[in-house]
């Protein structure tokens, strides 16, 4: 986590210090107005986000998820997981924590990874909401067509490599 923030930091710190070269002072203080203006927003929602996946995480029924996508689940099961992945409510101040609940609930490695990318790529809230209103529902559904078989692909190449690596 501290190394996370370190890289972040840096990584702002490089920023500002190439908007600075390019845009003097205006250019800081435009890019803080904009990111304060962001920030307001996410001081409201975030919090609500981390409150929501705290509670789903309390009455999400883990152990009924378990025999469905558990390590010996197999491709159904990564198949499976890639479903509940594209389920997934929130961003990954909910989705992540709510995978690691299930991993240790006793999910397979595989099918997590699997949940994972089906969250990444499939997200219907963010599809609904935002890529499909802003796209155009053609784009939507290309996109959506065309990205079909990566979860399952992440989780079976995840499962390869356990085999390999284990």
């Amino acid at each position: 986590m501290i190394a996370a923030a370190i890289v972040i930091w840096t990584i702002v710190g490089g920023l500002a210090l190439i908007v600075h070269r390019r845009q003097g002072n205006t250019g800081l203080v435009a890019a803080g107005k904009m990111g304060l203006a962001q920030g307001k927003g996410l001081a409201i929602r975030l919090p609500l986000a981390i409150l929501a996946a705290s509670f789903l995480i309390q009455v999400l029924p883990v152990d009924a998820l378990v025999p469905y996508i558990g390590p010996q689940s197999g491709v159904m099961g990564i198949a499976i997981a890639s479903v509940i992945g594209g389920l997934l409510p929130g961003g990954p101040m909910t989705s992540f924590p709510i995978a690691l609940v299930i991993l240790q609930g006793g999910a397979g490695l595989p099918q997590i990874v699997a949940l994972i990318s089906g969250w990444s790529i499939f997200a219907l809230h963010r599809v609904l909401a935002y890529e499909a209103p802003i796209m155009g529902w053609r784009f939507a559904a290309l996109r959506l067509t065309a990205s079909l078989v990566l979860p399952l692909a992440a989780g079976l190449l995840a499962e390869a490599l356990l085999a390999i690596l284990p």
